[in-house]
């Protein structure tokens, strides 16, 4: 279609992954539970876990050095940069997105963090579109994070086995303005505040308190199991099929249409029950197993993943898919290909 206003295309995918990983077997040494379980049922084989130099925010300027090389630009060009990382990072109360922009050599281009859990990186994508929309001066824009919320996991801990897929990485996208190529469509969110205090880490925030130094405070726990796995129950997967039947609408598509579709990890089952709902095949999507859940990372990897793969095309509806804890559900649309 004609473009008669601007709009934002996806340039190029930078990502980092730790070189060290914790394997199902060693999940299941530490956990007690049996290793066909992890893999099969919890969806996974091996997580990358950070090494000592691998810190939240410096896994993500890696790779941002890599999207910034694979797009063929000069780091001066970037107007801005958006911070999609987690907030556990090298320091607490501070603005990695500053650092960020810094460390890539983006001298040109003021940075903030924003923040949805796991669903950041669609929250990113809805920021930079209308920032680039409304904004004359902003024409590239760099996406940048990392997570290793496994750092929080214990996995002597049943509560949160649920989350024993969480790993580590860095992630970044470059975007540009009137690209001509792979348009951004839109994103849609759910947010349900019922959820907001079922899951989360104790340990550091003012009703706990800086200084009580409880070990246990310091790790994901949940506060209400059974609440949880009721509501999600009730409400995730439908919640993550409105979001992308709601991006597929906005390309004048239906699920049924989408070329590549890019998912965070969850459990086996659900994954193949959403999949079936939304009436994309199996080989449409790559299911992190070798991966686990790396956060707001994993849209992104799986783009990248999927390209280097020869799994997306021109022509392609690309629909990325997220759930972050809180409880936020998202989905971003990209149009692959060139722009008409």
């Amino acid at each position: 279609m004609t473009q008669d206003r601007p709009y934002i295309g996806v340039v190029s995918t930078g990502i980092y992954i730790p070189d060290t990983w914790h394997t199902a077997a060693y999940i299941a040494q530490e956990t007690g539970i049996p290793q066909d379980v992890i893999e099969k049922k919890f969806g996974f084989y091996k997580k990358p876990v950070p090494g000592p130099d691998d810190h939240t925010a410096e896994m993500g300027v890696r790779a941002g050095r890599m999207a910034i090389e694979r797009a063929g630009i000069d780091p001066g060009e970037i107007d801005l940069v958006i911070y999609i990382g987690e907030e556990y990072k090298e320091m607490t109360l501070w603005t990695a997105g500053i650092y960020s922009a810094h460390a890539v050599g983006a001298t040109n281009a003021w940075a903030f963090d924003c923040q949805l859990r796991c669903g950041t990186w669609s929250l990113g994508m809805k920021l930079a579109e209308a920032m680039a929309v409304s904004d004359d001066r902003i024409n590239t824009i760099m996406l940048v994070g990392g997570y290793r919320n496994g750092d929080f996991i214990d996995y002597k801990n049943p509560r949160v086995s649920f989350m024993y897929d969480l790993g580590a990485a860095g992630a970044a996208m470059i975007l540009k303005k009137n690209y001509g190529r792979n348009r951004v469509i839109g994103s849609s969110f759910v947010t349900d505040g019922s959820l907001s205090g079922v899951v989360g880490v104790k340990g550091g925030g003012t009703k706990a308190g800086l200084r009580n130094l409880d070990p246990s405070l310091f790790y994901l726990d949940v506060i209400d199991r059974e609440f949880m796995n009721q509501r999600l129950g009730e409400v995730s997967l439908p919640n993550f099929v409105k979001v992308i039947q709601d991006v597929c609408a906005m390309a004048g598509k239906e699920t049924k249409d989408i070329g590549y579709l890019a998912m965070l990890h969850f459990k086996r089952s659900a994954h193949i029950d959403l999949l079936n709902r939304l009436g994309v095949p199996l080989e449409r999507c790559i299911y992190l197993e070798d991966y686990g859940h790396m956060g707001q990372m994993d849209q992104i990897i799986s783009i990248h993943l999927a390209l280097e793969k020869g799994l997306i095309k021109d022509g392609d509806l690309v629909v990325g898919a997220s759930a972050g804890i809180g409880w936020a559900w998202g989905a971003t649309a990209i149009q692959w290909g060139p722009v008409e």
